[in-house]
């Protein structure tokens, strides 16, 4: 059995596994999505799970305060700074992006809950961030206090344990529903998730096929940024793993990068019309910047047949919903 860290009780778990039988219907393959924007209302979405694990090792540190960084519209950052209010950790969010317009969706709520926002042009900002990131911690510490650090998404081998927990869970699903999905497939923008999920797939045995939905890099870039994270998880947490040391090496990552559209936070009209479309099919609301284009990529990945083999697939809805607001004049009613 798989030892665990630390981890804090943030998340709202377990979330329901959902049968889409009006989608299914109509593809004529059996569509299930597993509600991860459930795991909370304002916290909703899968950064709450990584989080889990992340402040428990900033709390573990004996730090009092957060540094971490992400776009305008960060549902990462977002649950960020309501965690740490809930959790008395002060936050600093250095955003990528500048806005001059009245905050809206996720960045209302990072104001609502007290984070210290810094904004820096899209321009340089990747090529910038790890100075920008040393230069809020520092400026902490010059205040007496022990910044931590969370790099974007809580992507790396602390944060992918929220998504190796997570195929626990699942496994309950699927032995309730007597399902053995062929594929699972979710939204990949840090790859963490991704990272989590494919390692608890492999520890989990199953034979599903991980796959990530990119929506901003490309397969390279997610194959690189995925195994990364992996690697970090092996290198520290050795001593829990056991004969379980070598999974991140076995591991088979699988990227699709065919529906990144015009780029990150960019989608097409046929995202918004998909997000349109599920809402008043199923009731269920996606978002342009992951889900939707994660989503309206399954779909048409499975009309092209290229997923002929498959009887039960499973969709991780990561959350994301107040990202539909800043771009509400992109939908078509």
């Amino acid at each position: 059995m798989l030892s665990f860290p630390s981890r804090l009780n943030l998340a709202q778990t377990p979330t329901p596994l959902q049968c889409l039988s009006r989608v299914s219907g109509e593809l004529g393959v059996n569509i299930w999505m597993k509600r991860d924007d459930l795991t909370g209302c304002t916290l909703s979405g899968n950064k709450v799970r990584k989080l889990e694990f992340t402040l428990a090792e900033a709390l573990a540190q004996g730090c009092d305060s957060i540094v971490t960084c992400g776009g305008l519209q960060s549902n990462h950052c977002r649950a960020t700074a309501l965690l740490g209010a809930q959790l008395g950790l002060k936050v600093v969010l250095v955003l990528r992006g500048e806005t001059y317009e009245a905050a809206d969706g996720n960045l209302l709520l990072d104001y609502l809950a007290g984070a210290e926002i810094k904004q820096y042009p899209v321009k340089g900002f990747a090529r910038s961030l790890p100075s920008l990131l040393d230069q809020a911690a520092e400026e902490l510490r010059q205040e007496g206090r022990k910044p931590f650090v969370i790099p974007t998404g809580a992507s790396d081998g602390i944060g992918i344990w929220g998504y190796i927990a997570a195929c626990k869970e699942l496994g309950a699903d699927f032995s309730r529903e007597r399902i053995v999905p062929s594929h699972i497939v979710m939204a990949t923008g840090s790859g963490g998730t991704q990272a989590g999920l494919t390692l608890g797939a492999y520890l989990q045995g199953w034979s599903s096929q991980v796959i990530g939905m990119a929506v901003c890099d490309d397969e390279a870039y997610f194959h690189d940024k995925v195994r990364a994270d992996m690697t970090d998880w092996q290198q520290r947490y050795q001593s829990l793993l056991g004969e379980k040391i070598r999974a991140a090496d076995e591991c088979n990552i699988l990227v699709n990068d065919r529906y990144i559209g015009p780029g990150y936070a960019k989608a097409d009209q046929e995202v918004f019309d998909t997000i349109s479309w599920l809402a008043r099919t199923e009731g269920v609301v996606l978002d342009p910047v992951y889900t939707g284009k994660a989503f309206y990529g399954l779909i048409e990945e499975v009309k092209a047949g290229r997923m002929s083999d498959a009887k039960d697939i499973v969709f991780v809805h990561t959350g994301g919903v107040f990202g539909n607001f800043p771009q509400r004049s992109e939908f078509s009613f």
